[in-house]
C-alpha cells in the first residue's frame, strides 16, 4: 500500500471493522474507506461483529442497528463490557429515541441512512483523535484556539482566558472528557444538575448558549460545540 500525501490527516492502516447484514453496504463502505488508506474488517451479523472485534482489535467499528440476529444497542452494550473502541451507528433509524438508545449504550457516534462518505470520514477522524486524549493522565484539551486546562481549571480562546461560570465551566468539562463524540442532554443536565434535573432541557439550552457566546467566535454558527439534533451536543475535535 502507497503512503497517502502528507496533507492527508487519516492514520493508515486505521482497521475499521463494519457490522452490517446489507451486502451492498459493506461493499460500498469497503470501496469508500480503503480509498482513504483503512483496513476494512467486514461482519454481517451481531455474533459475527463481537468475534471480529476480539479476533482483529479494529481502531473504530461501524454498527448497523437492524442486524438479522441482535439489536445493535444490544451489541454496543455487549462490547462496552470489555472494549473502549470507539463505535459509530450507522442506521435508517432517525428517530430521537433510538439514537439516545445507542448513545446511552455506549455509542460514541450515530449517523442515519442514507449518509456521506465525506461526513463519515470525519466522524471517524474525529473517533481516531479522541482515543489519545482520554488518556486519565491527560489534562490540557485543545481544538483550534480553544485551550481547556482541567488541572488548573482554566479556559482560554486565542490565548486569551474566557471567565466562565461554574456551571459553564463544568459543562464544558463534560463536553472536553467526551471530547469527540455525542453527549445526550440528559447525560449533561445529570452531569452538571443532578439527577432531579435530567428534564430540564430548557435550562440547558441557556447554558449552552452562554457557553457558546463566550468560547464561539460566531455563537449562531459554532464550531467547537456542536448541536447533535434532538439528542445532545459534541464538542470538535480541530488539530
Amino acid at each position: 500500500m502507497s503512503s497517502p500525501p502528507e496533507s492527508n490527516p487519516e492514520k493508515v492502516g486505521a482497521r475499521i471493522l463494519v457490522i452490517d447484514d446489507e451486502r451492498a453496504i459493506r461493499r460500498f463502505l469497503r470501496a469508500a474507506l480503503s480509498a482513504h488508506h483503512y483496513e476494512v474488517i467486514e461482519a454481517s451479523s451481531g455474533e459475527e461483529g463481537l468475534q471480529a472485534a476480539a479476533t482483529h482489535r479494529p481502531d473504530v467499528i461501524i454498527l448497523d442497528l437492524g442486524l438479522p440476529d441482535a439489536d445493535g444497542v444490544d451489541i454496543t452494550r455487549r462490547l462496552r463490557e470489555w472494549t473502549q473502541t470507539p463505535i459509530i451507528i450507522l442506521s435508517v433509524r432517525a428517530s430521537e429515541q433510538d439514537k439516545i438508545a445507542a448513545l446511552d449504550a455506549g455509542a460514541d457516534d450515530y449517523l442515519t441512512k442514507p449518509f456521506g462518505t465525506g461526513e463519515l470520514t470525519a466522524r471517524i477522524r474525529a473517533a481516531l483523535r479522541r482515543v489519545g486524549p482520554q488518556n486519565p493522565g491527560q489534562t490540557l484539551f485543545r481544538s483550534g484556539n480553544l485551550s481547556v486546562d482541567l488541572l488548573h481549571r482554566t479556559v482560554s480562546v486565542h490565548g486569551s482566558p474566557v471567565n466562565l461560570t461554574p456551571t459553564e465551566y463544568e459543562l464544558l468539562k463534560q463536553l472536553v472528557q467526551h471530547a469527540g463524540k455525542v453527549v445526550t442532554h440528559r447525560h449533561l443536565l445529570h452531569a452538571v444538575w443532578g439527577e432531579p434535573y435530567e428534564d430540564e432541557a430548557h435550562l440547558l439550552r441557556v447554558n449552552i448558549s452562554n457557553l457558546r457566546h463566550k468560547i464561539e467566535r460566531d455563537p449562531a454558527q459554532p464550531e467547537y460545540i456542536l448541536t447533535e439534533s434532538g439528542v445532545g451536543y459534541r464538542l470538535r475535535i480541530e488539530q
